[in-house]
């Protein structure tokens, strides 16, 4: 991307869970790059590995969940082989946390203030009163409104929207390069919903931060997003600049996709309907996974799985367009 190292790459990873019944492969040989100050949206259904490849890329796993291939590198530095304990530093300090429900996040026992400024003490050096004075002025930055009073009050005294924007501040307050934003507007009504996603883009354009917007929402994604990866059944169909994929879909999942999304000013009867459902873990198809469910699948989408195909501006895992990348070379 224009010769910018990119802050994430991941390539080929792999995350399984083993079981009595055999390993199960939730997140299936994907590679992607997100670059500074860049968005990078994911997308897809519940259950196609989106949160999944968050969870891996922070190194949150849950057990027995494993990367069992490919390598995560965060400024060129290794980072899915490192112990637990340097991973906790290197999630606290170059990689910032936003989660769906900011409560989750937030001690309820602690004032939000305390929150901020141990986190801040904790990876910068900084006195007490130089912590909190900054912690102030996150606050401030992410829209809390009197934040030299509201630093002293519990996370239950604000609103679902305010403590998000609490969160936010958590995840900045070290100066990150990477933040992963996992459903971060899911929980909340839908005015509020686009403040946080302007404030989420109004930051990282500031800070230079790098982030990876993980949601099923395609309206967030167009908001927010530079790129789109779109994803099925644990890897990802296509992935290119979000104008490009909404406007001309080259996977027929991502169309499908885009069909069912309202448009304002067009008057449809219906919108379009992708037909079946993604499939288990235990019941991935041969081919292609999107195969029983594409309009245009033939033989070859039932018995050899595509790779990420460049068509345009975009790249799709899809078999209908191997003969038009042939010819483009």
């Amino acid at each position: 991307m224009n010769g910018r190292r990119p802050v994430l790459d991941v390539k080929n990873l792999r995350v399984e869970f083993p079981t009595r019944r055999g390993t199960l492969v939730a997140v299936d040989d994907i590679s992607f790059q997100v670059f500074e100050g860049e968005v990078l949206g994911v997308v897809g259904e519940s259950g196609a590995g989106k949160s999944m490849t968050g969870s891996a890329v922070i190194g949150l796993l849950e057990p027995p969940g494993r990367i069992a291939g490919g390598e995560v590198r965060l400024d060129g530095e290794r980072i899915d082989n490192l112990t637990q304990e340097q991973m906790r530093r290197v999630r606290g300090k170059r990689i910032g946390m936003v989660f769906q429900d900011p409560l989750t996040s937030l001690n309820p026992l602690y004032t939000v203030g305390r929150q901020l400024v141990e986190t801040i003490l904790t990876h910068q050096d900084m006195s007490e009163a130089q912590a909190r004075k900054h912690a102030i002025d996150l606050l401030a930055e992410v829209g809390i409104p009197s934040p030299e009073r509201r630093i002293d009050q519990y996370p239950h005294q604000f609103s679902g929207g305010m403590r998000q924007r609490v969160v936010i501040a958590l995840a900045l307050c070290v100066s990150p390069r990477m933040i992963i934003a996992d459903e971060p507007t899911t929980a909340l009504d839908v005015s509020i919903q686009a403040q946080i996603i302007k404030l989420l883009k109004r930051l990282c354009e500031e800070h230079g931060a790098a982030v990876m917007l993980i949601t099923h929402d395609m309206g967030v994604i167009a908001e927010t997003a530079d790129r789109v990866a779109v994803m099925y059944a644990g890897r990802i169909a296509e992935i290119g600049p979000v104008k490009d994929v909404i406007k001309d879909a080259k996977h027929p999942y991502t169309k499908g996709l885009m069909g069912s999304i309202p448009v304002v000013g067009h008057d449809l009867e219906r919108l379009t309907q992708i037909e079946g459902s993604m499939p288990r873990l235990t019941e991935i198809p041969k081919g292609c996974a999107f195969n029983p469910r594409c309009p245009h699948a033939f033989d070859r989408c039932r018995s050899e799985r595509p790779d990420l195909i460049p068509v345009g501006t975009t790249r799709a895992a899809c078999w209908l367009h191997d003969g038009v990348a042939e010819a483009a070379e």
